[in-house]
């Protein structure tokens, strides 16, 4: 594996090494998310290099060549890096593994040649370098390496003897970023690298091969820091993404991202490279991004959000939901509401529902793909993720979301909350609404307002059970295409219904299963079917309020109110353009409205 009489590695050592690096980094998240300070002070560049060598560990197994180990764990760090640092980390793997020879093993002297050759990769990486971080620390131990390349029969002790060089790097960081100065840390992204690399040497002095493996599978959450400055974000979205198949150069990507916001790195090759920007707008520019090569993977964190978390959180039980959760901004702000979105593709396209996509874009491409758009739930991982970072800040969490008949986006929600639940030894409660859309939104809503008025995680998890039975839907459908498109309807059927214009009425049940509610041959009429049912089962009920949604059809909407106001005497919470994710089923005109009843 590491031969000290013929000199050289292979890919068994590698892995471990790597296995053994990252657990420092692992170990350490807490110590690098309290430092950082640039290129933004939102104290998470620990996690984010967590969240990077955690998808190697997870992804990859030992293989006895050095080149295709090495190449194994760029591609799943590329896949894997969260934040700047992460993603140049990745971009210096993926160097690396570029500038390997094809060889099951190699000597000092070409691992030294292949680090060299690497640096590049990083400063090209990066729409503007800046000394004193994590890309001078590689540099300088890149430049220690291959001073002493010529050592073949001292690999060990080289790699031993750069900890000295790397640490002294480190130090000299605070003076030469200006932005550390005033603070007197080191670079966050830098220490994540020195602590990598001590990882790996104290593997070379030990080899205690069975407790790092041991230690490698305890699957550490995600850590976070108490510690945040209240300095104003200028960019609100910690944007990234995978784009396969780039059309344009590097250069013209970065001047694209460089445009839309600030700490651009572009990473790995024209076949797969990953993205990162801060940016206030992530839905124009993937709307823009979508015919420079197919974007595969995309991840937005609200830097706004993370902020209040952790030093203007306005109450001490966190609130989370899902993407089909149909409040307004100003409402999901002004709670802080934590949102997650669903995943939806458009062909070979990924998209983050009304993040990355918003409905106008939405139902543009709805009308002119040749294919229909697919969801796929939320991982298990991006809400352990969420829930980490939560419990670190707050007392208690609950989470509501879309009917689990739906989706797998509750139970992996339900996984999540329990396993933070237990490290954490905090409430993590997560509700199956059974319902959708406005629906979620009012139970999301009426949550909101008890966190608010200061009731008991238990009174408000009663009362929130309760709510959920008297939440309902009713969605008019304008138009047949997207169900039939979808699948909802049958293509034979759906012609039938289109050819005698049909205008179906869709509900959830008790049990948070889709029903047809009635059929009719006009929208007008399906609407007027919807208005006498609420009559009929608003006897002896009070509402607490309502929604009326839209799918691309504000007048239809307005109409919609003005009947509902006249009926209730309330003016709703809102009247929103609906989910993508619910309006790609419901099809271009459709009309929602929700309710709830006061239990």
């Amino acid at each position: 594996m590491f031969n000290t009489d013929a000199p050289h590695i292979n890919g068994k050592f590698l892995y471990y090494a790597f296995i053994a690096g990252g657990n420092e980094i692992l170990q350490h998240q807490a110590e690098i998310n309290r430092i950082n300070v640039f290129p933004v002070n939102d104290k998470d560049t620990g996690t984010n290099l967590a969240s990077t060598v955690r998808s190697v560990i997870d992804n990859i197994k030992p293989h006895k060549s050095y080149k295709t180990t090495v190449s194994n764990i760029a591609d799943a760090a590329l896949i894997g890096a969260r934040g700047n640092s992460g993603v140049i980390f990745a971009q210096f793997l993926h160097g690396l593994s570029r500038e390997t020879l094809n060889k099951p093993v190699i000597t000092l002297p070409e691992f030294a040649d292949s680090v060299n050759r690497s640096i590049p990769y990083i400063y090209e990486a990066v729409a503007n370098p800046v000394e004193g971080t994590m890309l001078t620390v590689i540099k300088e131990w890149s430049d220690f390496l291959n001073a002493k390349k010529e050592a073949i029969h001292d690999f060990k002790n080289v790699i031993i003897d750069s900890i000295t060089v790397l640490e002294k790097s480190l130090a000299e960081t605070t003076s030469k970023l200006k932005a550390l100065n005033k603070s007197g840390f080191v670079d966050a992204g830098a220490k994540g690298f020195v602590l990598f690399i001590q990882g790996i040497i104290d593997f070379i002095k030990n080899r205690n091969i069975r407790n790092m493996v041991t230690e490698a599978d305890e699957g550490l959450s995600l850590v976070h820091t108490e510690e945040i400055s209240s300095e104003e974000i200028t960019h609100r979205f910690c944007t990234e993404a995978i784009i396969k198949n780039v059309s344009i150069s590097f250069s013209e990507l970065r001047k694209i991202l460089g445009q839309k916001g600030n700490s651009v790195v572009v990473a790995g090759s024209e076949s797969m490279c990953r993205i990162h920007v801060h940016t206030n707008h992530p839905a124009d520019l993937f709307h823009q991004l979508k015919n420079v090569g197919t974007i595969t993977f995309q991840k937005v964190d609200d830097m706004v959000r993370q902020q209040e978390a952790v030093v203007n959180r306005k109450w001490n039980i966190a609130l989370v939901t899902d993407s089909t959760c149909d409040l307004p901004k100003e409402l999901i702000d002004f709670y802080q509401v934590h949102v997650v979105p669903i995943n939806l593709n458009f062909g070979d396209n990924h998209y983050l529902d009304r993040v990355t996509i918003q409905p106008d874009q939405f139902y543009d491409l709805l009308e002119s793909h040749a294919q229909f758009p697919k969801t796929s739930q939320i991982n298990e991982q991006a809400f352990t993720n969420l829930y980490s970072h939560l419990a670190s800040h707050y007392d208690a969490i609950i989470a509501i979301h879309l009917t689990g008949q739906f989706s797998g986006t509750y139970a992996n929600s339900v996984k999540a909350g329990e396993r933070i639940s237990k490290e954490f030894n905090k409430t993590v409660k997560v509700i199956d609404s059974k319902n959708l859309s406005g629906a979620l939104g009012l139970l999301v809503l009426k949550t909101a307002q008890n966190i608010e008025a200061g009731q008991s995680i238990d009174t408000i998890i009663r009362s929130l059970e309760k709510d959920v039975i008297q939440s309902k839907i009713f969605v008019s459908v304008r138009d047949l295409r997207s169900m039939i498109r979808g699948g909802r309807v049958s293509k034979p059927k759906g012609i039938i219904a289109s050819a005698l214009g049909l205008n179906p009425v869709i509900s959830m049940d008790e049990n948070g299963k889709s029903l047809l509610f009635g059929k009719t041959f006009s929208q007008e009429a399906s609407l007027n079917k919807i208005y006498r049912h609420i009559q009929k089962i608003s006897a002896g009920k009070t509402v607490w309020n309502y929604m009326i949604l839209h799918a691309h059809n504000p007048e239809g909407a307005r109409e919609a109110e003005a009947k509902m106001v006249a009926m209730t005497g309330l003016k709703p919470v809102s009247t929103v353009d609906i989910s993508p994710v619910i309006g790609m089923h419901a099809g271009n005109g459709a009309i929602a409205i929700s309710l709830l009843f006061n239990s």
